[in-house]
């Protein structure tokens, strides 16, 4: 699997980076973990806007979807060739209305099913393309999603947002990748079922065995070297912060 860092910010982009977007690649399959702000943009850096197989998002706050908006637009008024066919959106129940409601300009509402077909997500295994995906329920205030994704032998777990739980433990046991959000500063927010910091980061990645780590969803006002700091003082693997266009081979 090669998986491609589109944006890695965390609430907001930053000067460096967009907001929540991965791209994970297989078998010339081409799926996207989530679409946040600015991502669009972001993409058009790695593949074509019409190169995408399907879509998958982890909940329905804006930093992870909201510019599938736009992504409707490109697919929408395509001036070559006509209209899209629909491409597969697996996100949590709503999401069809949560994006309608966010564009709020449709020629009808239910035209973003002519280019989108919405998939709704529950706890369980299923696969899209070569992949084969498990998804949990994790902690965060609305309806949340953290991924396992295998293919070739190999495994990825994606945290989505969440607070420290099982669920997520879960999923990362023995992963060969974990891209794990971490998005609070150890010892000065403690807000519970709301975002990790890098320490919990580091405890969740050393209790379920995972091969290597990578902090993600850092938002501009958190400092990723504590973060990386504090997560090296629990996990005894190599762990790195994700950067807008690093490139991974699973």
């Amino acid at each position: 699997m090669k998986l491609t860092v589109v944006g890695c910010s965390g609430s907001f982009p930053s000067m460096e980076s967009a907001c929540s977007s991965y791209l994970l690649e297989a078998d010339g399959f081409r799926l996207l973990l989530d679409m946040g702000n600015g991502a669009l943009g972001e993409l058009q850096r790695h593949i074509g806007l019409y190169d995408l197989d399907a879509v998958l998002l982890s909940h329905l706050h804006a930093d992870h979807c909201i510019d599938l908006c736009g992504y409707f637009v490109v697919r929408y008024y395509r001036p070559d060739g006509g209209r899209c066919a629909p491409m597969p959106v697996y996100g949590p129940a709503g999401t069809e209305r949560r994006l309608t409601v966010a564009h709020a300009d449709l020629p009808y509402d239910g035209a973003m099913s002519e280019v989108f077909e919405f998939r709704t997500l529950t706890p369980g295994t299923f696969t899209i393309g070569p992949f084969t995906i498990r998804t949990e329920r994790v902690s965060h205030p609305v309806e949340s999603f953290a991924f396992r994704i295998e293919h070739g032998g190999r495994s990825l777990t994606y945290s989505g947002d969440t607070g420290p739980c099982d669920a997520l433990e879960s999923l990362a046991a023995g992963a060969d990748f974990f891209l794990c959000e971490a998005s609070f500063t150890y010892g000065k927010e403690d807000i519970p079922d709301l975002h990790l910091n890098g320490r919990e980061a580091g405890e969740s990645a050393q209790r379920a065995g995972a091969g290597r780590l990578v902090l993600t969803h850092i938002p501009p006002w958190t400092d990723p070297g504590i973060s990386t700091r504090d997560a090296q003082k629990v996990y005894d693997r190599p762990v790195e912060v994700a950067k807008a266009g690093a490139v991974y081979e699973i």
